[in-house]
């Protein structure tokens, strides 16, 4: 077992690696902003079971927004992905379909992003992605 969990360490580590080359440091931000919010809002409910909030709204500025979306598509994704990999290790259960949507906001605090997360059940993980994908088709 031990192996098992170097072995996807390693991975995650060259995939952050991996992103933080293609997309500069952007996205290794947001994730880590993203896992800070999943482990913040954590909610013990025996010895065994620990949930999260399942639902992650990144609010992107336009002009990190705009970065991104020239640099590649799939961010929601890879997001989603790698915040799953993170609740596995910790052993989270998710209050629902884990969904990582991707918007445009002109109001976000720093000037760059915002993450949030709430517990959304009984959602289906398709109901967030719309048409295409939501890096190249911003919610306004």
């Amino acid at each position: 077992m031990g192996t098992l969990s170097r072995w996807e360490r390693k991975v995650e580590s060259w995939e952050q690696s991996l992103l933080a080359r293609m997309l500069r440091r952007e996205p290794v931000e947001i994730l880590d902003a993203l896992r800070s919010e999943c482990d913040a809002h954590t909610v013990v409910c025996s010895h065994s079971r620990v949930v999260v909030p399942n639902a992650y709204e990144v609010e992107l500025s336009t002009a990190v927004y705009e970065k991104l979306a020239r640099r590649g598509g799939q961010i929601g994704q890879l997001l989603a992905d790698s915040l799953a990999r993170h609740g596995e290790r910790k052993g989270y259960e998710w209050a629902g379909p884990l969904t990582v949507r991707v918007t445009v906001s002109d109001d976000v605090p720093n000037g760059r992003y915002r993450v949030t997360g709430s517990p959304t059940p009984n959602v289906r993980a398709d109901a967030f992605t719309g048409h295409g994908d939501p890096v190249t088709a911003p919610v306004r």
